[in-house]
C-alpha cells in the first residue's frame, strides 16, 4: 500500500520514516540487503567453510533421521513446553567441550549477550565494558540497572583507573577477538587485573569459537583461563556454520540466567533441528583439525602478501581471520569495496558511524577455503583501486 492511500496518524508516521530514510540516503549511509552468491567470499564469518560443508550437511541429515523427536518446532519457551532431553544433552556436551560446569543455549549470539549483560549486574553493582564491544553487549548493558563505565580499547591502565573507584560487585565485559578490528584482547592481563580488584570477567568468545584452542574451544581455553572467567559466550553462526549460541560457565550461572535473562525466558526455544545441527557441528570440528590449521596458514599467507602488495597501507593490528584495511572516508571506502566486488570478490566497506570517522575500512575475512591465487588477485585489485586514495 502506498503512503497516499494511508490516512491520519499512520500517514504522518510513514512520512517521518521516509524522511529518516532519505536523510540516511543523502548522507550515503543507507543500508540495503544484497545477494552476492556469485562472488568469491572474503566477507562472511564462515571461517572454516562449515556453512558450505557437504560433510556437515550429511551429518545433520543423519542426525535428523535418527532423532525420535516428532516435532519440527519447539512449541514454546524452554520454561514452558520447549525444553527437551535433546536440548539438555547438547548443553552438557557443549559444557564438556569448553571445559565448563554448564552451558545454556540461546537462540542467537545477540540474544545471549543481551540477556547476560542486562541481568548479571544489579542496581548496586558496576558494569565496565571495552569501548569496542559488540552492539549486542552494548544493548544489553543499556538495559542493565548497574552503574556503567567504558574503558579505552584494550587499555589496561584505563581499566584499572576505573576499577579503583567503583562500588559494589564489578563486572568487566570484553570480546576475545574483536569483530570490527580483528585484534585480540589481552585476556591473561585482564584476568589478572580483575582478580586483583575482585571483578568478574565476561568474555564474548564468538569469533574465537572453533578457531583457537587445542580443539577449537576458543581463546579462553587456548590461554588456560576457563576457571577464571565467569561467563563465556560461544556462537554457532560463524566458524561452526550453523545457528544459535551458548553461555558457558559455573552451574549457578546457568541457573541464574534461566531465572533472570529475559531473552531466554520470554522467547520460543530453538527447534530440534538446531540442537542436532549444533551437535553435528561440534562433531565435525573435532574430526577435521586440519581445517583450522589451513585457516591459520591462509591468514599468514594473506598477511605476508598484503605487506608485499600494499606496503604503505594501514591495517588494524590483527593476526586473526579478520583483516581490516583502513580507507578513511565513507565514499573512499565504498569505492574501493565496489571495485573489489566488480572484480568478483565479496568485500564490504564498514562506514562511520559504525566505526569512528577516519577509521572507515574494508573488513576482509580470510577462510580456510580461500586459495593463494584468490588472495593474490584480491590484493592486486585493492592495490590498483587504492592508487591515489589516502590511507592512515
Amino acid at each position: 500500500m502506498s503512503p497516499k492511500h494511508l490516512k491520519g496518524l499512520v500517514k504522518t508516521v510513514i512520512t517521518k520514516l521516509e524522511h529518516k530514510i532519505n536523510e540516511r540516503r543523502s548522507a550515503g549511509l543507507l543500508r540495503t540487503l544484497k545477494q552476492t552468491d556469485d562472488l568469491t567470499d572474503f566477507c562472511s564469518n564462515d571461517y572454516l567453510g562449515f556453512a558450505r560443508s557437504a560433510e556437515l550437511k550429511q551429518l545433520i541429515r543423519e542426525a535428523e533421521g535418527n532423532c525420535p523427536i516428532g516435532y519440527t518446532g519447539a512449541t514454546g519457551s524452554r520454561l514452558l513446553a520447549g525444553n527437551t532431553r535433546l536440548a539438555e544433552e547438547v548443553e552438557s556436551q557443549i559444557a564438556a567441550f569448553h571445559r565448563a560446569e554448564s552451558a545454556l543455549l540461546f537462540n542467537s549470539g545477540y540474544d545471549a549477550n543481551l540477556g547476560l549483560m542486562a541481568c548479571i549486574a544489579g542496581r548496586e553493582d558496576t558494569l565496565i565494558t571495552d569501548e569496542l564491544i559488540h552492539a549486542s553487549m552494548i544493548d544489553g548493558a543499556r538495559l542493565s540497572y548497574a552503574t556503567r563505565y567504558r574503558f579505552r580499547h584494550n587499555d589496561l591502565a584505563d581499566l584499572e583507573s576505573i576499577l579503583t573507584k567503583v562500588q559494589g560487585q564489578t563486572y568487566v565485559a570484553v570480546e576475545s577477538v574483536y569483530s570490527m578490528d580483528g585484534d585480540l584482547a589481552p585476556l591473561i592481563e585482564l584476568a589478572d587485573l580483575c582478580d586483583r580488584y575482585g571483578a568478574a570477567l565476561l568474555v564474548d568468545d564468538a569469533h574465537a569459537t572453533g578457531i583457537y584452542g587445542p580443539n577449537g574451544e576458543g581463546q579462553v581455553v587456548a590461554l588456560g583461563l576457563e576457571d577464571r572467567i565467569l561467563a563465556r559466550i560461544h556462537t554457532y553462526g560463524k566458524a561452526l556454520g550453523v545457528h544459535g549460541a551458548a553461555i558457558v560457565g559455573p552451574a549457578v550461572l546457568s541457573d541464574y540466567l534461566t531465572n533472570f535473562a529475559r531473552s531466554f525466558i520470554y522467547t520460543t526455544a530453538l527447534p530440534p533441528h538446531s540442537y542436532l545441527a549444533i551437535r553435528a557441528a561440534y562433531a565435525h570440528l573435532q574430526c577435521c583439525p586440519e581445517t583450522r590449521t589451513q585457516l591459520h596458514n591462509r591468514v599468514a599467507c594473506f598477511r605476508q602478501k598484503a605487506a608485499e602488495y600494499l606496503p604503505e597501507a594501514s591495517w588494524t593490528d590483527s593476526r586473526s581471520p579478520i583483516q581490516c584495511l583502513i580507507v578513511p572516508g565513507n565514499e573512499a571506502a565504498r569505492q574501493v569495496a565496489d571495485a573489489a566486488q566488480q572484480a568478483g570478490f565479496d568485500v564490504r566497506a564498514i562506514l562511520s558511524p559504525t566505526v569512528p570517522a577516519g577509521q572507515e575500512r574494508l573488513r576482509l575475512c580470510i577462510h580456510s577455503f580461500n586459495t593463494a591465487d584468490e588472495i593474490d588477485r584480491l590484493l592486486a585489485v585493492l592495490q590498483k583501486s587504492l592508487a591515489g586514495v589516502p590511507t592512515l
